[in-house]
């Protein structure tokens, strides 16, 4: 009995989860090289030429071309991680493939899909509440930490001004929280990442308000303004046409002059009104008409036109000022205030700086560096040490790095699986076997013995307070993680769990593919199955 449409293939029982893991460990296997701070960074190059060079995993996955559907199940689990916690996305999807590598063996011993699936959400579970007694606790006035965990987000990515990035990521987030009684609230999103290349990374800097990426609209203007009073204005420094089509007859000379100096006294009162205000800066969201650039000018006022919506919150945020919707009414209370306004050239670009800001809730970072592709890494570095940092002052609690977590937990695991009795602890022990794959994967990219460095780990943390014990990648030992300053937040690590082993149970629970499509719609190749549903090649 056939019941799907001619020409529809259709993959079923084991074949089909022996494909779909296949292609999991496929994409696990693709970013598996960039973890850690000596890891691999990989090239991109796409249909139009443009090169990304880059060792986060979310950023490869999503740049490479993924068709197989389970592949881009896979590339879910690192943007999810990417969105939420900012760091571990490599880990989440080193996790996922490694669970599903283990159920792979369990498959073979004639262990059912549901078992294996029960026993993984067994171990998660516990796996949380294992790393949730390992960890420790931070304040968010405790910055030496906070710095330390910046640095160990950005090693690897920005590794030559590490330390003065990690810095400049503490003192971004010290300004921007939000703090009532204990209750701590950070929006990263405060924080204006601009980016231009030239120079190096080291001279990166942190802006004690706004940089706009635009010039100032007028030669006539000051390029400076000292002790600024900024009107903030989404309206458009115009004449406005009216909103529906209208006809106006000049039959004389005199009434053609008198229309012009209408015009030019209603600019005029519009450049008054702000004079009126005591404002010598305007940053106005819409256009600034020639004739009011002229005015201005000629008060001596700076002015910047058609500055981005999310720009001008932010001004809002980091001068206190009140975005004005009617010139008529604004006034000296709706202001912004700032130390200095000035237009400077960066890499052959201008750009308006609003500096120094009494106690700005938003501050810009200028990032530099000798390329694109520098300067692109290092911004994706600094977002992944704003997100790590950010997320540790809300959730409050850390671990140490170097994989030592890992090994801690799975450790665990096993003397839990011994209680769990039935064939589900099999499963069990497979998660903590996946759980070391990434201390073994850090030894593997440091060019140490995994198989050594596994076996001395899972010895040291059998020992009393050997739970700090980890991979020291960068001297080629097992170290104490927490006197290397090698911190991690805790939710990194329960995000990257969490997802890895809901993304590989789902997975498993898939015993049927049907990739379908009607002759007449032209979707289907010769063979009948899209590009990548049959195997391997066309995966990527």
């Amino acid at each position: 009995m056939v019941f799907l449409s001619e020409g529809t293939k259709r993959t079923r029982g084991k074949d089909a989860q022996r494909i779909n893991i296949l292609i999991a460990k496929a994409v696990a296997n693709a970013v598996k090289s960039t973890l850690g701070p000596k890891g691999m960074d990989k090239m991109i190059v796409d249909d139009l030429g443009d090169v990304t060079i880059s060792n986060d995993g979310a950023t490869i996955l999503d740049e490479i071309s993924i068709e197989h559907p389970i592949g881009k199940i896979m590339a879910e689990v690192a943007k999810t991680q990417d969105d939420e916690v900012g760091d571990g996305t490599t880990t989440a999807v080193v996790l996922a493939g490694g669970l599903l590598k283990g159920a792979e063996n369990l498959l073979d011993d004639d262990i059912h899909p549901s078992v294996i699936v029960k026993g993984y959400r067994l171990a998660s579970k516990k796996a949380i509440e294992f790393a949730e007694k390992c960890a420790d606790e931070v304040a968010f006035s405790d910055k030496k930490t906070l710095r330390n965990i910046a640095m160990t987000s950005m090693t690897g990515k920005a590794a030559e001004s590490t330390e003065k990035l990690s810095d400049i990521v503490v003192e971004a987030l010290t300004q921007i929280v939000d703090q009532e009684g204990d209750k701590v609230d950070i929006d990263i999103e405060n924080v204006k990442v601009e980016k231009k290349q030239g120079a190096s990374l080291g001279e990166s800097e942190l802006i004690q308000g706004i940089v706009i990426d635009k010039e100032i609209v007028h030669s006539g203007m000051p390029k400076k303004a000292e002790d600024a009073k900024i009107a903030l204005i989404d309206t458009a420094l115009e004449v406005k046409s009216t909103e529906t089509d209208a006809k106006i007859e000049i039959t004389s000379p005199e009434q053609m002059q008198a229309f012009l100096d209408q015009e030019e006294s209603m600019l005029r009162k519009m450049v008054d009104s702000i004079k009126n205000a005591g404002a010598n800066v305007v940053v106005c969201q819409k256009g600034i008409d020639d004739l009011a650039q002229h005015f201005l000018a000629k008060e001596g006022i700076l002015a910047v036109r058609r500055v981005k919506k999310s720009d001008m919150d932010a001004l809002v945020r980091a001068t206190g000022g009140k975005v004005a919707t009617r010139l008529d009414s604004l006034d000296k209370g709706d202001l912004g205030n700032a130390k200095l306004v000035q237009e400077k050239k960066i890499a052959g670009d201008s750009m308006v700086f609003v500096e120094g800001c009494k106690n700005p809730k938003s501050v810009s970072l200028l990032v530099r560096g000798g390329s694109e592709h520098v300067v692109d890494e290092a911004e994706r570095a600094i977002h992944d040490a704003l997100m790590s940092t950010a997320t540790a002052i809300k959730n409050g609690k850390i671990v140490s790095g170097g994989g030592s977590i890992e090994v801690e937990i799975a450790m665990q695991l096993r003397d839990y699986a011994k209680s769990v009795g039935g064939r589900e602890q099999l499963a069990v022990e497979a998660f903590a076997d996946t759980l070391e794959e990434i201390p073994r994967t850090l030894a593997e990219t440091a060019g140490m013995n995994p198989l050594d460095t596994i076996v001395n780990l899972r010895s040291k943390h059998a020992a009393k307070d050997g739970k700090y014990i980890g991979v020291d990648v960068l001297n080629g030992k097992l170290s104490n993680m927490k006197d290397l300053n090698v911190i991690e937040p805790l939710s990194v690590k329960t995000q990257a769990i969490t997802s890895g082993a809901e993304v590989a149970e789902m997975i498993l629970r898939i015993d049927d593919i049907i990739a379908g499509s009607s002759k007449d719609k032209g979707g289907m190749p010769p063979g009948g199955m899209p590009p990548g549903m049959g195997g391997m090649p066309g995966m990527m």
